[in-house]
């Protein structure tokens, strides 16, 4: 039996720890798989009743006549790691874990956690959590759960899978979608994911004929790896992977720690890696479930950034279109139906028009108060085809059974401006996920990296990658030839702010201003002074921060920013996966506003863009040096155009 039918199609369940007391939440996977019409074998265990809520029980799981697809351990945490142990002795091929305790209650819960992960596999068994509420399989009548919204005597049917680790959310997102008359095929609760995480069921869901599109409600991201090439073999298959995560504030992203033991990188960081790994991203919780008619047609080759308006309410339409704007995405066209009225031909004619627009990459249909109460007329000239590009629909009204039809007909509808607008912005933003380029030899830092914890030492690690450097080491007292006015800087381990530290004297004029700086860090930095470095002053026509870091969720990134102060004050900064290519050092430069005025605007003097985005490209394969865990330049100096661009400081963390 496959890996995906153990998990979602278990011909023999087994509930250890099935409570007597129908009250009791540990007695609601038994109500609900016979609720539901469970297909298969089902098994109850329980040490202290050789009876609950009408069928039999065994005391142990090994007392059970038959091989047991499907365990859920329904057990206090105290007792998980030795049910766990029977699973594993039994050759249960999937045990889920319904308690909490573990990674999300800190190093101590992790560590038992690791020791009953550590027995499970040696007996064979994959772990479902701990801290799952199950699985529900629609389709294939499997409610093996303990989530409240199986109280519903049934729930529709549909291709989208969702996995969540919330199991709350779980519940909370199929109750919404199914007053919408939107069903799913596969619901999954991963938890802590001590074994099975979110990314390897996103590779077995791809392989699923019942599933379509494939949404995930997230905490963190665990197995970046695997999550990607899942998603990459999801894109192959038009399988779209739409993505909900928390983080996006500081206290969310505390939170995901304490609810399923996450290790959190940074919310850029993810944006980043959904973008590089072809996954939809969505703000707005019920744009998870709305957008996959629209995802059914594929990223957008080279969008516009534009839409089409078609409406039968202008209120209506002006919020669309305002929050639209805030993502700064443009309207090519409107078509104002309201005096011809929200009949099938006008709205139709209209939207015909509007699909086929030069600059426009999909059409909006705004409908008013008819579909409300004349659901089939409203939604009729939506329904009807004849157009080349994407229509959705944002209905003003609270309209279910126009909401439903449009889901019946397999257009992406919306209950309010707000989704409407994040779906499209979602749509917009999606891209294939990439090729990134191939991973520099790291033998060109041999012996270098041991010597780079001072601004000389992460200096000849970016030269050696081809950055430029124009600093040279000298000694003050008998300096070599060099072009006044230069800046003068000492050199010391773990020096990262050296103006502070009174480390840098700029615009020394000559050898005598050398020596007298010179003698000055001397006596503020004593013995932690290294050396010194000398570098012509240099003004270009902007400054950068150009960074580097290892993400704990997703691995190597590479930040480019606004530079200087202005770096830590406006946070004008692009992220994304590193190693990047030119091109793509391109479009983080294009992504950046605070180089407008080296993009030449309003006839400033252009900078050597070029030259920044080969430095970038350079700068991003730190990614191949496992070592190095942080690094920056800042600032980046960019020179005008065709002069190059000068590193001002350099810093690089090394963990060896």
């Amino acid at each position: 039996m496959s890996l995906l039918a153990s998990l979602f199609a278990p011909r023999c369940i087994a509930l250890i720890g099935a409570s007597a007391d129908a009250s009791r939440l540990t007695a609601r996977a038994q109500i609900y798989l016979r609720r539901h019409g469970f297909p298969g074998t089902l098994y109850l265990v329980n040490r202290r009743r050789r009876a609950v809520p009408g069928e039999a029980a065994f005391a142990r799981l090994a007392d059970v006549p038959e091989p047991v697809d499907f365990a859920y351990v329904l057990l206090p945490t105290a007792l998980v790691a030795e049910a766990i142990a029977e699973c594993a002795a039994a050759h249960v091929r999937v045990a889920a874990i319904l308690a909490d305790g573990f990674a999300d209650a800190g190093p101590e819960g992790a560590s038992v956690q690791q020791e009953m992960l550590a027995v499970a596999r040696a007996g064979g068994v994959r772990l479902l959590g701990p801290n799952s509420m199950g699985m529900i399989n629609v389709t294939g009548r499997v409610a093996c759960s303990v989530n409240a919204a199986l109280e519903a005597e049934s729930l529709p049917a549909g291709g989208l899978a969702l996995i969540s680790h919330s199991g709350g959310m779980m519940g909370a997102l199929v109750s919404r979608a199914a007053a919408r008359g939107i069903g799913f095929a596969k619901l999954i609760a991963t938890g802590n994911e001590a074994d099975l995480a979110a990314g390897e069921i996103v590779d077995l869901l791809v392989d699923d004929p019942e599933t379509r599109a494939i949404l995930l409600f997230l905490e963190t991201i665990r197995d970046a790896g695997r999550m990607a090439a899942a998603a990459r073999r999801a894109q192959a298959a038009k399988k779209p992977v739409i993505a909900y995560k928390l983080g996006r504030s500081e206290e969310a992203a505390r939170l995901a720690v304490t609810h399923t033991g996450a290790m959190v990188g940074s919310d850029a960081a993810a944006d980043a890696f959904f973008r590089a790994s072809g996954i939809i991203r969505v703000d707005c919780l019920e744009t998870l479930f709305e957008i996959p008619p629209l995802a059914a047609f594929g990223p957008p080759a080279r969008p516009h950034r534009a839409v089409s308006v078609v409406a039968t309410t202008g209120g209506g339409a002006a919020m669309v279109i305002d929050r639209l704007g805030l993502a700064g995405i443009g309207v090519a066209d409107m078509h104002d139906t309201t005096l011809a009225g929200a009949g099938k031909e006008s709205v139709a004619s209209a939207l015909a028009k509007a699909g086929n627009t030069d600059g426009a990459d999909l059409a909006i249909a705004v409908i008013g108060s008819s579909a409300q109460f004349r659901p089939h007329e409203a939604v009729a000239g939506v329904i009807a085809g004849g157009r080349e590009k994407p229509v959705v629909a944002f209905l003003a009204p609270e309209a279910g059974r126009s909401l439903r039809l449009l889901a019946d007909q397999g257009i992406a509808a919306f209950r309010t401006p707000e989704s409407c607008a994040d779906a499209v912005r979602a749509w917009l933003d999606w891209r294939a996920p990439r090729t990134p380029p191939p991973l520099a030899d790291p033998s060109f830092t041999t012996g270098l990296l041991a010597a780079s914890d001072d601004e000389a030492g992460a200096r000849a690690v970016l030269s050696a990658l081809g950055l430029p450097d124009g600093a040279r080491l000298v000694d003050p007292d008998a300096p070599p030839p060099l072009a006044y006015p230069v800046a003068l800087k000492a050199v010391a381990a773990g020096l990262a702010h050296k103006t502070e530290a009174g480390a840098v004297a700029l615009n020394v004029a000559d050898a005598a201003g050398l020596r007298m700086a010179a003698a000055g860090m001397r006596r503020r930095l004593g013995e932690r002074i290294r050396g010194f470095l000398a570098q012509p002053m240099a003004r270009g026509a902007a400054d950068v921060l150009l960074g580097f870091r290892r993400d704990p969720s997703v691995g190597p990134i590479v930040v480019l920013g606004a530079g200087g102060v202005l770096a830590e004050i406006y946070r004008d900064v692009v992220v994304r996966l590193a190693p990047v290519s030119a091109g793509e050092a391109n479009e983080m430069i294009a992504a950046v506003k605070g180089l407008e005025p080296a993009r030449g605007y309003r006839g400033l003097s252009k900078g050597d863009l070029a030259a920044l985005a080969r430095t970038v490209a350079l700068f991003s394969r730190l990614a191949a040096l496992p070592e190095v865990a942080e690094a920056e330049i800042n600032p980046l100096i960019v020179m005008a155009e065709g002069e190059g661009v000068v590193v001002a400081d350099a810093l690089l963390k090394v963990e060896i």
